[in-house]
């Protein structure tokens, strides 16, 4: 009796355990789904790449502090270890940040790419800088003088919209001896004074509203010129992209836009041709910045640029078009003979 006594005692000491381990885990899931919860959408996304990039890619953030008077500061996400891969600077646009505008392309390029992927300054919250200048030259130059302080000597770059223009700046002027090989997305850096104030013109609202929403359905608006299919979201969640997007150093983003639009990239009377082999991509949907453009970049730099239209595709082709943007940059600055099929025919 003692016996079976005891192991009934014991069966109901190991059912109280499973029962108080079960009721642990049960608090510990409410908890984390409480906190979840409490996280706004676009947070908990942008914890999610963030966490992506860490854990899966091994690629992390880190804070460059540049020389000078004005406490400069990029923040630049790059693999945690060294590697013989060839170097490649990515530059983002007006619309996002560097993990934002780049979130389909990470991973395919970081196979064969050392990736530089920077916050410009004035976007995010950890590139920021005192200095009154707002020129896509400062850009240029806070973007080069990131990488010698990392100690880069050469590489490649891509930009993207703003970015574009950046890149350009620096094979052109702030890195021409440093920039090996140069990637423009769908950028107006070909485009005129006068056209650039026609294309800001036909915005029923300021430039700066448009570019920079300050509410869901401006998000959404610019979603729509942005993407050829743009995905369809509620306007709660547009909310929490805007706060997460477009509210930090707004008022500095919008004088980079401004400048932008009164002076492109500072060198424009007239555009040098550059000594760097350049890939100019664009989507044949882009509603931003006509398909001409495209056109007009490859005729200005001659032989050495080559031109690929990705079809179906907007101003936002890393995103829409991410598989073959990736093809086309790796086929392109690792001399692979094959690419993805060209859509659409070249001027």
């Amino acid at each position: 009796m003692q016996a079976r006594a005891g192991l009934v005692s014991a069966a109901a000491t190991a059912t109280m355990k499973e029962q108080s381990t079960v009721f642990a885990l049960i608090s510990l899931s409410l908890l984390l789904l409480r906190l979840l919860l409490g996280l706004r959408f676009a947070a908990f996304r942008d914890a999610a790449l963030t966490l992506q990039l860490l854990a899966r890619l091994r690629i992390r953030p880190i804070t460059v502090r540049l020389p000078g008077p004005d406490d400069t500061t990029l923040r630049v996400w790059c693999p945690v270890t060294p590697s013989s891969k060839p170097p490649l600077l990515l530059l983002h646009g007006f619309g996002g940040d560097a993990k934002w505008t780049w979130a389909g392309n990470f991973a395919a390029l970081s196979r064969s790419f050392h990736l530089y992927v920077p916050d410009l300054v004035f976007f995010g919250s950890h590139s920021r800088s005192a200095s009154p200048l707002r020129s896509v030259a400062f850009q240029a130059r806070t973007a080069a003088d990131a990488m010698r302080l990392l100690g880069v000597d050469r590489y490649h770059v891509a930009g993207i919209s703003y970015g574009g223009y950046v890149a350009y700046r620096m094979a052109a002027v702030e890195a021409r001896d440093r920039v090996d090989r140069l990637v423009v997305l769908t950028s107006g850096v070909a485009a005129t004074a006068q056209e650039v104030a026609a294309l800001a013109a036909r915005e029923e609202t300021a430039v700066e509203d448009a570019l920079l929403p300050d509410t869901a359905e401006g998000l959404r608006r610019l979603m729509c010129r942005s993407m050829h299919r743009p995905p369809r979201l509620p306007d709660f969640v547009l909310h929490d992209f805007v706060q997460l997007m477009f509210v930090d150093q707004r008022k500095e983003r919008s004088e980079l836009l401004r400048e932008l639009l009164n002076n492109g990239a500072g060198i424009i009377d007239p555009l040098p041709v550059l000594t760097q082999k350049t890939l100019v991509l664009w989507g044949d949907k882009d509603q931003v910045f006509p398909l001409d453009l495209g056109y007009r970049l490859q005729r200005h730099l001659g032989d050495g640029c080559r031109l690929e239209i990705i079809k179906d595709a907007g101003h936002a082709l890393q995103l829409e078009g991410a598989g073959k943007v990736n093809s086309f940059i790796m086929s392109f600055l690792l001399d692979e003979p094959d690419g993805p099929e060209l859509s659409i025919p070249r001027k």
